[in-house]
This record gives C-alpha cells, structure tokens and sequence, in this order.
C-alpha cells in the first residue's frame, strides 16, 4: 500500500535561500522538491505570453533544464504536466497541484517511499488558504527568514547600491514577514520557524532539527545539496545551476563589511532588533551576539 506523501510549503521573501533549502531537502531519498511549482502551475494572465511560465507551456520547456539534468519536455514529472496544462489552465490551481503531486508519487521509487514534496514558491498565499482536505494531503509549512541587514545588503547590491532602495528594503523586511507571521498563525497548519543565518552558518544542526520535525532521519547528503539533489525545479534561484554555489551550504557575509547606512543602522531603529532574532534565530544555534 503506497504512503500518501505530505506537502512542505516554503515561505518567506524572496532572496532568503528558498532555492537552497529546496536542493538540500531535495538530497534526502524521501523528499522531491519541485521549487516554484505554484508559479508555473497558476494561468497566465493576459500580457504575460512572453514570461518563463507561459513559454514553458511552448517553446521554452525543450530547452529550459530541470534539476534531475532533463529539458523540461524530458523531465519525467514536468513533462507531461506542461503538455497537459494548455488545455486545462481553465482548472482550479489545486486541481494543477494535485495533479503533480499525483505524477511525483508514481514516478519516485518505492523504496525508501517518497514522505514529502516541497513548494518553495516564497510568494504564494493560495495553498496556505486552504485546509488539507482541500489540498489532498496533510500539509506544513516552513518560514524561512533571513537576518534584515544580510537581506537589505543582497537587494541594494542587485541595484547598485541605491541609498532609497535601502531604506524601502529596510521597511519591506518588517512589513512582509509580519504579514506572513500573522497569516501563518491564523492558518492553524504547522510552522517551523528558521532562520537563512541557522541554515548556512550551522547547516547539520539546522537540517537535523528540520528533519526530526518532518518525522525524517537526517541524511548527509542533504549538505552537498547540487550533486546530491532529487528536486525537480524548473523556475528559483539561479544559483542551482552554478556547481560551487550549490555544491554545498555556505554563508555569504559580505554585507559583514559593508558601510551602507541602511544595513548598519537597522537593528538600531525600533522593532527591528527584537523582530530580527525572534524570526532568525529562534533556534538559538546560531548566536546573533556573534555578528556585528
């Protein structure tokens, strides 16, 4: 009899290491990580013909790669699902959903049987909305935070260090996660809370305790994540094609030297402090006394 597998959902911001974290649970033999699945699952919408969503429908997906080492068209999960989705995007986005996970489940070995498929469309809100018995499985969700000043410094330095950007950065940070924080609460799924600063900087420690929350037994591989990764994902972080960025969890701290105002001064403005170590570092195995 084959084990119904449950849904791990990945949110956060963007920029916060929802790619990474979906390669490295990818890496265990009972996860498969589909990365931003909800957002090339979702109808595009007039005007968006020429986004990576609706091109993966056509042209796009005998070329974009997989991470199983696949085109799209060849992906044994993908495959298939995007030569259907043209003629059914007029379906409910759950029904899209089910459909994958459906397809997942039959092509993953029996043994060890597959136990979690992950989202890790950071942005998406429709699946938290809606009860497990709608989704079709049992469902958790884990909150991916990562510290203000390293987030406001990879954002500003995409942008050529705009001092106004800085600022809205500063003031995005706070907003959004306290909406996420709120709608998770109100959701009644399980939440795990961890922060990108646990993940990078105390990986073995910070999968582990994930892995015991998943009811799963932590597997080494999941350190190395590019080579070792299962996930099946077709739109994220870039970084998951690059062979050093992905071959292993480590920490980028060049926001550490950095003298943009912004990122020196934002644990110094009210609420900024307390919110940035309650979300980053709740699970005391990184000390936030430790950096600047």
């Amino acid at each position: 009899m084959t084990t119904q597998p449950k849904l791990l959902l990945i949110r956060g911001l963007g920029h916060s290491g929802t790619t990474l974290l979906d390669l490295a649970l990818g890496a265990h033999s009972q996860v498969q990580g589909f990365g931003e699945a909800m957002r090339l699952l979702r109808r595009p919408a007039p005007g968006e013909e020429q986004g990576g969503p609706a091109r993966l429908r056509r042209e796009l997906r005998h070329e974009r790669l997989c991470t199983c080492g696949r085109t799209a068209a060849q992906c044994p999960v993908w495959g298939p699902l995007l030569e259907w989705l043209p003629s059914h995007d007029h379906l409910p986005l759950v029904e899209k959903w089910q459909r994958l996970a459906a397809r997942a489940a039959d092509q993953a070995p029996a043994q060890p049987p597959l136990r979690w498929i992950v989202d890790s469309y950071q942005s998406d809100l429709e699946l938290l909305a809606l009860p497990d018995a709608v989704i079709g499985m049992e469902t958790r969700v884990l909150f991916l935070v990562r510290d203000v000043r390293s987030w406001v410094h990879a954002i500003v330095r995409r942008h050529h260090g705009q001092l106004a950007l800085g600022w809205r950065s500063l003031a995005r940070w706070r907003r959004t996660n306290g909406q996420l924080e709120r709608r998770l609460q109100a959701t009644g799924k399980p939440v795990f809370l961890l922060g990108y600063e646990e993940l990078a900087l105390a990986p073995e420690a910070a999968l582990g305790r994930l892995c015991h929350w998943l009811d799963l037994r932590f597997e080494a591989a999941m350190l190395t994540p590019g080579p070792s990764s299962g996930s099946h994902i077709l739109s994220g972080n870039h970084m998951r094609f690059d062979p050093v960025k992905s071959a292993s969890i480590r920490y980028d701290g060049a926001w550490l030297n950095s003298s943009f105002l912004p990122v020196r001064l934002a644990l110094l403005l009210p609420g900024w402090q307390a919110m940035n170590r309650r979300l980053v570092y709740s699970n005391q195995l990184v000390n936030p006394g430790g950096l600047p």
